[in-house]
């Protein structure tokens, strides 16, 4: 795996990996193989993910007008599930 590799590159590689493997048609060792490496991307995507959900800001005015963003409380969002 890169070290500069995007998400989306991660997914697609893991959707090649998935279908290699559904495939049935590659040896032993090379399954092996694959399947560590999708490990390693699942690993990677989950923490790019994490880090995206962490920079989830929601968009508030301050009292002179302006915007000004904070980070989304978790609480936020269970409050206005419950409103709904």
């Amino acid at each position: 795996m890169k070290k500069t590799q995007s998400f989306e590159q991660a997914m697609k590689r893991l959707e090649e990996i998935s279908h290699k493997l559904e495939s049935g048609d590659i040896a032993l060792d090379e399954s092996i193989k694959l399947y560590e490496e999708g490990i390693k991307l699942i690993e990677f995507c989950q923490s790019k993910l994490n880090e995206a959900e962490k920079k989830i800001q929601k968009l508030s005015k301050d009292s002179a007008g302006n915007f000004d963003t904070e980070p989304l409380d978790s609480q936020d969002i269970l409050d206005n599930q419950k409103e709904e």
